[in-house]
């Protein structure tokens, strides 16, 4: 389910490939990007402000032109990346990022096999406003990837088509990167993933109702069966709880993963709780649609011997949370 989000600067329209996007397509140039934009972090969004200063100097649109599914998911399948994102998420960030649209590309094989040399003619065939591609220094196209920057320039030269390579954008010294940010999520490094990522690592979804031992406890929480193809590390997190209809913002402890001291489900589950939510200020509730922003793992998840050890471990991460609350 896409997460609502604020009102995009501009309008925006998501594409199930080239040709529906080509009915639409008017006289106005067009500014391209390309690539798999997973995670749409830092870098991705290095070329997307190059083409939008170029569409602002030269008049058109800027959009991506992204894959779906992605490219390493049809050749490697269950042995593929999983990925940060869905498509619904990532047109949330293109929208909040100023794009005008979206082309998600059905990856095939017959899109497969077209040779890298009639990549950028095959494209303009179809895209006849084409003005503008951007790419990062490290893009590849074309059956079997035998495409390179220096083939590009050459072949958008021949295609009367102005190409930007944009360069990558670094983070502790080293190219930000959709692998690197899939590691830092996997390994519980929530702030580095923001860091790259440029916003906070956001959940969305509906509240549902729970087995409430939370409550019993003094610990009640808000409960997302949320489930993502790259799942974040199990265990416990400060967050920033956002609720999209009413604009209420809190903060909390949130846990995520399979709960091994209070049950054998092996489905995941994102539990918050709320610290800081005043006497005259209902919470959310069973059917709301929460957001919950990511900002600082706390510990892994572990099975603890029993309620009472839990609710002291509950207790612990209360104290760390409030401390590190003051510091967003």
């Amino acid at each position: 389910m896409p997460i609502p989000s604020p009102q995009p600067a501009v309008a925006f329209r998501s594409f199930s490939g080239i040709p529906e996007f080509a009915e639409t397509a008017e006289s106005t140039p067009i500014h391209l990007g390309i690539g798999n934009y997973d995670g749409f972090h830092c870098g991705h969004r290095a070329i997307f402000k190059k083409a939008q200063a170029e569409a602002t100097l030269g008049g058109g649109i800027v959009g991506a032109l992204t894959f779906s599914p992605h490219p390493e998911v049809f050749f490697k399948g269950k042995d593929a990346i999983r990925l940060i994102f869905s498509r619904e998420r990532k047109d949330t960030l293109f929208a909040n990022a100023g794009l005008n649209f979206a082309i998600h590309e059905p990856f095939s094989e017959h899109f497969a096999e077209i040779p890298a040399e009639e990549f950028v003619r095959i494209l303009k065939k179809k895209i006849p406003t084409l003005a503008g591609l951007y790419v990062g220094d490290n893009f590849r196209f074309g059956a079997k990837r035998r495409g390179d920057i220096r083939m590009l320039s050459a072949l958008s030269n021949e295609a009367g088509i102005s190409l930007h390579v944009v360069s990558p954008v670094n983070y502790l010294g080293e190219c930000i990167s959709s692998t690197r940010i899939r590691t830092a999520l996997t390994e519980g490094k929530i702030e580095d993933a923001n860091a790259m990522l440029s916003l906070p690592y956001e959940s969305g979804g509906i509240v549902a109702k729970g087995n409430q031992l939370g409550r019993t406890i003094g610990f009640p929480t808000l409960n997302l069966a949320w489930s993502p193809e790259l799942r974040p590390k199990f265990g416990a997190y400060v967050v920033r709880l956002r609720v999209p209809a009413t604009g209420q913002v809190f903060h909390g402890i949130a846990n995520y993963g399979v709960r091994p001291t209070i049950t054998s489900d092996a489905r995941p589950l994102l539990e918050t709780h709320l610290l800081d939510v005043p006497a005259d200020t209902p919470p959310p509730t069973y059917g709301d649609f929460i957001c919950v922003q990511w900002f600082k793992f706390l510990r892994p998840e572990a099975r603890f011997q029993g309620v009472d050890a839990l609710k002291a471990q509950l207790e612990l991460d209360k104290i760390a949370a409030l401390t590190n609350i003051n510091a967003l």
